[in-house]
């Protein structure tokens, strides 16, 4: 089976078994019902991936890889904060009138910073240190902007990456304040492990461990029963996932320069209601 749905089936076990709920507690996210959306949950998840041994993509459930990698383009590449920059709509329910989900995700990652070398956003900042000082303990991001949270429609939930290169590997930690198991963890898992692999080739490196920190990881109300069906389905090997060589530059990276194959997975009996 993945290793992607073995994480999966533990986190999962672990916290219906040992979770914490939420009932007592007022919450802001509500069903398109307006009732409170409620959760099950964990502190402190940490998981980790070997990206030399398999591509992180669940069977349990089919993940949209295109539209994932659409997602994280969007905001590492493009720099956008605009859904009409998006070729899904995952993000219109966060969108003003004009498209724009405040200073937020894409936002951060455009904005200049000054350094001693120059000036530079953070993704160009990530690239300049892991080509020109790949020994630094310094190569990170952060969208977790306190001055900027008040304009931003929502809060970042996948807030920091932080790269560490061992040898010809390019390590990776995602540090994420709030995780919805069943919608959004392997879809983040998959992005930021693309992300990884993208870094990793055009700074001349292999991609090495992809590290996930969750704070608050959590099932929700109307998920148990969803999830509970998955735990009984019998997981397909992992499929493959391989990067066009011939790039080598973070920049002319698509969604069509990976080539995903042998991909099998599990259907829903049901569509997955979502938390707002």
């Amino acid at each position: 089976m993945s290793y992607a749905d073995t994480l999966f089936i533990e986190n999962c076990k672990d916290i219906l078994e040992n979770g914490a709920w939420d009932t007592h507690l007022p919450v802001r996210p509500r069903w398109e019902d307006g009732t409170p959306a409620h959760t099950v949950k964990k502190f402190c998840v940490v998981d980790r991936y070997d990206l030399q041994k398999e591509f992180p993509l669940m069977t349990l459930r089919k993940t949209n890889f295109k539209a994932a990698i659409d997602e994280i383009l969007w905001i590492w590449q493009k720099k956008s904060n605009n859904v009409n920059d998006l070729n899904s709509k995952i993000w219109d329910s966060w969108a003003d009138e004009t498209g724009s989900i405040g200073k937020a995700y894409g936002y951060q990652m455009g904005v200049k910073h000054i350094y001693p070398e120059g000036e530079f956003d953070q993704v160009d900042r990530i690239l300049f240190d892991l080509k020109n000082n790949p020994g630094s303990r310094r190569i990170l991001s952060n969208i977790y902007v306190h001055q900027d949270l008040h304009e931003m429609n929502l809060y970042p939930c996948a807030y920091s990456m932080t790269f560490s290169v061992t040898g010809d590997r390019l390590n990776a930690i995602l540090n994420q304040r709030s995780q919805d198991m069943l919608t959004a963890n392997n879809w983040n898992v998959v992005q930021y492990a693309a992300l990884t692999m993208m870094f990793a080739q055009v700074s001349g490196l292999k991609p090495g461990e992809f590290v996930h920190v969750i704070a608050d990881c959590h099932i929700y109300d109307r998920h148990v029963d969803m999830v509970k069906e998955m735990l009984n389905k019998e997981p397909f090997p992992a499929p493959k996932v391989t990067l066009d060589p011939t790039i080598t530059d973070f920049y002319d990276f698509t969604v069509d320069s990976f080539t995903l194959e042998d991909y099998q997975y599990h259907t829903l009996g049901q569509k997955v209601p979502v938390a707002i």
